[in-house]
This record gives structure tokens, C-alpha cells and sequence, in this order.
């Protein structure tokens, strides 16, 4: 299946190594964007409107989803986050192809949204793979890391949903069925 109109969509569970193959790919290819995502939570030090984040109002988030204006959005601690479309289809407007990080509910609403979009699931080799890789993290505590447990089986079962499924067991192995999949 090929990806007429460039919009590359990224997702997989927590720990599986998606954000480094995202800067790897990004580094490598000029023609990719990552997509800037808009969010009604206040910025953080050093964080840059239109770089990091598109940083909105609560009524003008509210106002881009009564008009349709988010490929996918969802709130999340209080906050909203979502893909504005206008940002997305200017991109692909000047040729350029929009890679989406984004997680699995997001997915599924812009294979509503933009069903013409190649959908990526990246995976663990094992699902003991992806314990030990968030546990190595150090980052969280042990409730933390069950309940991304527990959303990981989620995640993982949904795979099947996506156009194609990389399974991460080596990240430059990975990288290349990646490249593979969004050259063709």
C-alpha cells in the first residue's frame, strides 16, 4: 500500500522506542515534518509556541474542535492536546510528508479523519522486551510502569488495525523497514 497523500502516522506502546526512531528518521530525512501538536497546557521553560507546542485557550481549542479544525484530540490531565489539520494539510500542500507521533486512540480517529494516511504500528519483540525496557528507564514508579503495562496489552492487541507493524528489536533495523515503508 502506498502513501499518496504523505501523512505517516507512528504509534506503538510506551517504551518501544518510537520517539528515538522518530529524531533517527527526522535527522535523516529534510523532507519529513513532525507534526506540532496544540495544547491548552501552560508552556514549560524553554518551550516555543508553533515549535514545541501550538499553545491555545481553552475556548480556542474548544472552537477548532466545533469546527472540525483537529485530526485527533483528546484531554488528558486537565489539559488538551490535539493535531491541528490546517498545520498538517499545508505541509502536505508544499510536498512535504507530516510524520505523526501520536498514540492509539489519536490513530484510530485520524484513520477517521484522513483515511488516506499510512499507519505505522511499531512493537516489541517480546512483551517481556517492553518490561524490561520501561523498567530499565528508571523514570517511573511501580504503578506507573503497571498501568503502562496494562495500556502496552492494550496497544498491542490493536496492532492488526495498522496498514504495517515493525517490530523494534533493532532500532536501525527498524529505521530501515521504516524508510522502506514511507519511500515507496
Amino acid at each position: 500500500m502506498t502513501n499518496q497523500k504523505g501523512l505517516i502516522l507512528i504509534t506503538g506502546p510506551s517504551g518501544v522506542g518510537k520517539g528515538t526512531l522518530v529524531k533517527k528518521l527526522l535527522a535523516e530525512n529534510k523532507n519529513i515534518w513532525l507534526s506540532v501538536s496544540a495544547t491548552t497546557r501552560l508552556p514549560r521553560e524553554g518551550e516555543k509556541d508553533g515549535k514545541d507546542y501550538f499553545f491555545l485557550n481553552k475556548n480556542q481549542f474548544k472552537n477548532l474542535i466545533d469546527s472540525n479544525g483537529f485530526l485527533e484530540w483528546a484531554q488528558f490531565a486537565g489539559n488538551f492536546y490535539g493535531t491541528p489539520k490546517d498545520e498538517v494539510q499545508s505541509k502536505l500542500s508544499l510536498g512535504k510528508k507530516v510524520l505523526l507521533e501520536i498514540e492509539l486512540e489519536g490513530a484510530r480517529q485520524v484513520r477517521k479523519n484522513f483515511p488516506t494516511g499510512f499507519q505505522i504500528f511499531i512493537a516489541p519483540p517480546s512483551f517481556q522486551e517492553l518490561e524490561r525496557r520501561i523498567r530499565e528507564r528508571g523514570t517511573d514508579s511501580e504503578d506507573a510502569i503497571e498501568r503502562r503495562l496494562l495500556r502496552a496489552k492494550e496497544e498491542l492487541d490493536a496492532q492488526k488495525e495498522f496498514d504495517a507493524v515493525i517490530i523494534n528489536d533493532d532500532i536501525n533495523r527498524a529505521l530501515v523497514e521504516i524508510k522502506s515503508l514511507i519511500n515507496k
